[in-house]
């Protein structure tokens, strides 16, 4: 699994939306994780591997290729396979759904930056 030289977390935001991509990626850097960035699915697919990610932040509703493809497609990736994912949606009823794709958390946007940032660290098993 994928930590910076400086042995950060490193998160891949996968969002199609350009604002949320740098804000989330701005905020995640300011705390100290490495992020990677994608704008869909098959862009998020490219970034898995040959070096994981620790988590993915990923939203449902994207062009080419949505967050529902990406989760059945990363469990074929074998560097993936345990890679925790926060979905992050614009559906208020994105429970059920982050839950069918087995992510181990949501978060209904609009969300409050600390609900994110503590959601993260929850999932990470480092100093954060």
């Amino acid at each position: 699994m994928s930590q910076s030289a400086d042995g950060a977390p490193t998160v891949l935001v996968v969002d199609d939306d350009p604002d949320i991509l740098d804000a989330l990626s701005e905020i995640l850097e300011g705390e100290g994780f490495a992020v990677r960035r994608a704008k869909n699915g098959k862009e998020a697919l490219e970034r898995l591997a040959p070096d994981p990610p620790q988590l993915v932040l990923l939203d449902l509703m994207m062009p080419v290729m949505d967050g529902w493809e990406f989760a059945q497609r990363m469990r074929d990736v074998p560097e993936a396979i345990g890679v925790p994912i926060i979905v992050l949606s614009a559906d208020r009823n994105v429970g059920p759904k982050a839950r069918e794709i087995g992510a181990v958390g949501h978060l209904a946007k609009p969300f409050e930056l600390n609900d994110l940032l503590a959601l993260v660290r929850t999932t990470l098993p480092e100093k954060h």
